[in-house]
């Protein structure tokens, strides 16, 4: 199963929307260097795939890559049903392994408030790094 990077994003604070920076770094055991949530817990790197967002823009709502705090925008993998443990190689040398489906929203977040729904709880995923390395966008992603 292949996918691919549409949107590197990061942030430099917590609660703020994240911006594509085309590029970044997995640090093993980690996360994305120089993100807000970079961290030694499981839920080091955020993914979110495009077809996801599309639920919201379906809704009439104007949503961005990084909108919903996600690292990583993907395209042509269902995130979501992959399940905890799965390994995917992103790029020439970044591995992960999926550690969280979905997370609890303990904030609405604007999203929310727009169309009572948002997609991050139920299908972004969150990973650990295994291998760091650089991602960007338009690499492979591979589930191993």
């Amino acid at each position: 199963m292949k996918g691919k990077v549409l949107s590197v994003n990061i942030s430099r604070e917590k609660g703020e929307r994240k911006r594509n920076t085309g590029t970044c770094r997995f640090i093993k055991g980690l996360g994305v260097a120089n993100d807000a949530h970079a961290g030694f817990g499981i839920r080091q790197v955020s993914f979110l795939a495009r077809e996801s967002i599309e639920k919201i823009r379906d809704r009439g709502v104007v949503v961005s890559y990084g909108d919903f705090a996600e690292n990583i925008t993907t395209e042509g993998i269902v995130l979501h049903l992959l399940p905890v443990g799965t390994k995917m190689r992103i790029g020439e040398s970044a591995l992960v392994r999926i550690t969280q489906i979905g997370k609890e929203c303990h904030e609405r977040c604007s999203i929310f408030y727009q169309v009572g729904d948002c997609v991050m709880p139920t299908e972004g995923i969150f990973a650990e790094v295994l291998t760091g390395g650089e991602v960007k966008v338009g690499d492979l992603i591979e589930v191993v």
